[in-house]
């Protein structure tokens, strides 16, 4: 454990998470897995042949976050749009089927429902396909969105933003949920995509890994010092509450901005590294329900880090549940 959060207190605020409400907002996702051998190359261009033994779908994007979410025993609310297509469908049912209301859910009939095939062969993914229309979604959509976002105010105690730069997040978007929260002791996290960090400006939490955080600041990072420079930086120009850098096998970054930027280092908690696929998420999923259940930032980023130890020794879109999380504890 690290020396800010005993077991004990993880343990408290981890029987709170059946207590805490979570809104996900974001560009929702289907994560098609299609699982094979190779064992030939084909004859009519030099390419491996996948022997297909299996295929998943999986909720994806921000609907992954969700997941994460809900694996913790969470009341969890999702908003997003999809397309009016079969995709779409079976990704309501999936919500449907975890007892996940989606009244958040806007069908947009021009719009394909996101959806990102992979193929992995051996346990490594060879390739990757995606349809997608990442044109910004129209005014209506973001209303419905917002309307929904105005009918769980009593409800939830954090919003995440999770951004895969698909068209639903938008700084329209942004300011309303803000405008909605802003008398409620309601927590806004962003997951960011987007190089300008300035449609974020203003949220309590953003969660940028190192290189999405470079490519905002314009700055490169080479050692601690940059690291500082580039922090202050952007949480100074966007009035960001709280900073939570994710580093890879550095581990984690907090940087907690008040008279000084102050800087909590988290060290990797993997043993092995299989798939960093949708470490992000639960990452951002974590730190929210953390958030919602009463944990202060480093006591809910503690958690957030112990999650993504567990998730990156697992391969496709993974998630972590409460038990595998109580194991590590």
């Amino acid at each position: 454990m690290h020396r800010i959060l005993t077991k004990r207190r993880a343990l408290e605020i981890i029987a709170d998470f059946s207590h805490a409400g979570v809104l996900v907002v974001g560009d929702v996702m289907v994560d098609h897995f299609i699982w094979g051998n190779v064992s030939r190359i084909s004859p009519e261009a030099p390419v491996p042949v996948v022997d297909v033994q299996k295929d998943s779908i999986m909720l994806g994007g921000c609907a992954n976050v969700l997941n994460n979410i809900y694996a913790m025993g969470a009341k969890v609310y999702v908003a997003g749009v999809i397309g009016s297509d079969n995709i779409g469908r079976k990704l309501v049912a999936e919500l449907r089927g975890r007892k996940i209301e989606t009244k958040g859910i806007v069908v947009e009939r021009r719009r394909p429902t996101t959806l990102k095939t992979r193929i992995v062969a051996h346990g490594q993914q060879m390739v990757r396909f995606d349809k997608e229309n990442r044109k910004p979604i129209p005014q209506t959509s973001i209303d419905k969105i917002l309307e929904y976002v105005e009918s769980l105010r009593k409800k939830i105690g954090a919003v995440v933003i999770s951004d895969y730069n698909k068209g639903v997040v938008s700084r329209e978007l942004i300011e309303g949920i803000k405008k909605i929260t802003a008398d409620l002791n309601i927590i806004i996290c962003v997951d960011p995509k987007q190089n300008n960090f300035s449609i974020y400006k203003g949220v309590h939490v953003i969660t940028p890994n190192h290189y999405e955080a470079q490519r905002a600041a314009g700055m490169e990072i080479t050692n601690s010092d940059d690291l500082q420079r580039l922090s202050e930086t952007l949480l100074r120009k966007y009035a960001f509450q709280t900073m939570l850098i994710t580093r890879g096998e550095e581990g984690m970054s907090l940087f907690e901005n008040g008279r000084e930027i102050v800087h909590t280092y988290f060290p990797a908690q993997a043993k092995e590294v299989y798939d960093v696929t949708g470490a992000g998420d639960t990452v951002i999923g974590m730190l929210a329900l953390g958030l919602a259940a009463r944990a202060d930032i480093k006591e809910a980023t503690c958690l957030a880090n112990l999650a993504a130890g567990i998730v990156v020794g697992k391969i496709g879109t993974a998630t972590v549940s409460q038990r595998e999380l109580l194991e590590v504890l």
